[in-house]
């Protein structure tokens, strides 16, 4: 039998001093976080994130931007666009911390409970924790939160609780959650940080599953205050939060509003931003970047330019292929595409230098397959060698490299030579299909212009193969609408990952999930290797034996060229008009903007130096 160590590591402190329970001799551990690699950061005893600063004051205002509208207020449902934000008016049964790897901490749930078999945990809730009406967060509520979610919420709700199988009340404050199926030691967290805390009184009389502009009742730091569907919406501070003095809460949440103002373009919100209309910008043009941030403010220091090193695991942001459309079908087709992509070209004449080129779907991560499969990757990989291309037990995938030129042709005589061998003929100029004697068509759904930039010389090289390619722009509604329903040919899009990787596989790449409208499984993966991996995944006894069994899926999926990999940053960018004060730490996982704050002085030096520039400008 594996121990609660092997499975869910608690902090070594309290380990110390932790009591253990026995039900049916199974020990039971009760805990203040739980971490899924390596011993909490945080004790139980801790006062603040070391990154917030508990005396930071409060008030003023964050404003923001979002892009395409919204026009729904539940963001638990997949019917319509939720506002920006809505985040903020919610707690969970535990949070992770910014400066942390998949640890998360009680926040409505003061301790956890889980046995060394992973069969339940146990979440012993806040007296103190309220709606934002006043009434208590109840067990009763987490049960009802539990199976609403699962029957009407968004499909992703489902597929994430499939193992969670009820929620037992076994007091107002303390709820059992039961686990199905095997040793699952990332359920608990699931539950703790992503299943929301709704109040079973509000919905009493309400449709959970319908769209709506009425706010729902949260718990958290903020509500809705006003909006304008598709064009605003303002989140007001919860004066008598209940959570404010928590640990996790001390020194964050300092603002008295945050604003999300909706954009329709990409190319007005830098301008929008450097016209003071927001205040803070993370950047992910490259060009942007590099030649748009030379205005008058920033030269006067009113606004600031940051690049954070990023310690994140970058995943992987690719071309996605629709593999549910037979042209794509062929693996040597997409194969043969992955050296139609001249990154090193780009990088240079489009990127200014500021990208790599990713191998791996777990990119930046110890889970990255590198080199020769380890003797623990060749034993999880051996008993599907006949269902497996031979490669997958050779050197890791490497993507193509061309010199950068523009005008290396060995990279598409590669792709001629592949696609010739898998019966691909060139007719009339045109790529020739050998199923279906008819010319490769290939459309690129985008709903930002700037993606031509990216994708204009990707399609030229496509043409020298004699494949006839074109962009289709459209809304960022109807894009999402397109894409939830896998109509599409090649999207770009993106999949994060986190230091320890699990349950969120299924979703990416499970047989399942692709067969179920909107989920992450855009390519329509349907691959029995790749489900048997993803199960053994999650059912990994620690974080040692993890590693290895991610590695090999890694080597199973990018030798069957589901994608076209793209790149990434080894940074963060990040651009705010300088009226913030935040500590010296820059937290591991990224910046932490509710930990900010706005400095008065830096406020007044703000409004200063901007009718300076005025009267110069005048």
């Amino acid at each position: 039998m594996r121990t609660l160590k092997a499975s869910i590591v608690l902090g070594t402190a309290f380990m110390m001093a932790a009591s253990l329970s026995f039900a049916n001799d199974v020990p039971v551990t009760k805990s203040h976080g739980l971490s899924l690699a390596g011993p909490l950061k945080y004790g139980p005893d801790f006062t603040h994130l070391d990154y917030a600063n508990p005396d930071a004051p409060k008030g003023g205002s964050l404003k923001l931007s979002a892009l395409g509208g919204f026009d729904n207020l539940n963001p638990f449902i997949s019917r319509g666009q939720s506002a920006s934000g809505l985040g903020l008016t919610f707690d969970t049964l535990m949070a992770q911390p910014n400066d942390t790897a998949s640890q998360e901490y009680g926040l409505v749930a003061e301790s956890v409970e889980v046995p060394a078999d992973l069969s339940y945990a146990i979440f012993n809730i806040r007296p103190e924790a309220r709606f934002q009406d006043g009434t208590p967060v109840t067990a009763e509520d987490l049960a009802f939160s539990l199976e609403t979610v699962k029957e009407k919420g968004a499909p992703l709700f489902r597929y994430y609780y499939a193992n969670v199988e009820r929620g037992e009340i076994l007091s107002p404050q303390r709820i059992k959650f039961h686990f199905s199926g095997p040793p699952n030691r990332e359920l608990p967290q699931i539950v703790g940080q992503m299943l929301p805390v709704i109040s079973k009184a509000h919905f009493q009389n309400r449709v959970f599953d319908e769209t709506t502009l009425t706010p729902v009742l949260g718990s958290g730091p903020y509500r809705v205050r006003e909006f304008e569907a598709n064009r605003f919406v303002v989140y007001e501070r919860v004066r008598d939060y209940w959570g404010a003095d928590l640990p996790l809460n001390k020194g964050r949440y300092n603002f008295d509003t945050v604003r999300y103002d909706y954009y329709r373009d990409t190319s007005v919100l830098l301008e929008a931003f450097k016209a003071g209309e927001y205040d803070y910008r993370a950047e992910n043009s490259a060009k942007n970047w590099a030649t748009g941030y030379d205005f008058p403010a920033l030269q006067k220091g009113l606004v600031v330019k940051e690049e954070i090193p990023s310690k994140v695991p970058a995943g992987q942001q690719a071309f996605v292929f629709n593999l549910r459309r037979d042209k794509f079908k062929d693996p040597a087709l997409r194969e043969a595409l992955n050296y139609a992509f001249d990154f090193e070209w780009l990088n240079k004449n489009i990127f200014y230098d500021q990208y790599e080129r990713t191998d791996s779907f777990f990119h930046n991560s110890v889970m990255n397959a590198e080199g020769e499969p380890s003797p623990e990757e060749l034993a999880i990989l051996e008993p599907f060698r006949d269902q497996l291309p031979p490669r997958v037990f050779g050197p890791a995938y490497q993507a193509p490299v061309t010199d950068g030129s523009g005008r290396d042709r060995k990279p598409l005589r590669k792709a001629r030579a592949l696609l010739e061998g898998a019966g691909w003929h060139v007719k009339d100029g045109a790529l020739i299909n050998p199923n279906t004697g008819q010319p490769l068509e290939i459309e690129f759904l985008i709903f930002d212009q700037n993606s031509q930039r990216i994708i204009g010389p990707f399609i030229n090289n496509l043409k020298k193969l004699g494949i006839t390619a074109n962009t289709r722009i459209v809304d960022s509604a109807q894009y999402t609408e397109r894409v939830r329903n896998y109509d599409f040919d090649i999207v770009t899009s993106g999949f994060w990952q986190s230091v320890s990787p699990g349950n969120e596989q299924r979703e990416f790449w499970g047989s399942a999930a692709g067969k179920r409208p909107g989920s992450r499984n855009l390519m329509g993966i349907d691959n029995p290797v790749v489900d048997d991996l993803i199960e053994q995944i999650v059912a990994a006894p620690d974080y040692e034996s993890l590693i290895p069994i991610v590695r090999a899926l890694d080597r199973v999926l990018t030798w069957n060229f589901y994608v076209i990999p793209q790149f990434t940053a080894a940074y963060d960018r990040i651009a705010y008009w300088n009226k913030f004060g935040k500590t010296d730490i820059n937290p591991s996982q990224g910046p932490d903007l509710l930990s900010w704050w706005v400095s008065p002085d830096k406020e007044t030096a703000l409004k200063s130096g901007l009718e300076s520039l005025k009267e110069k400008s005048d």
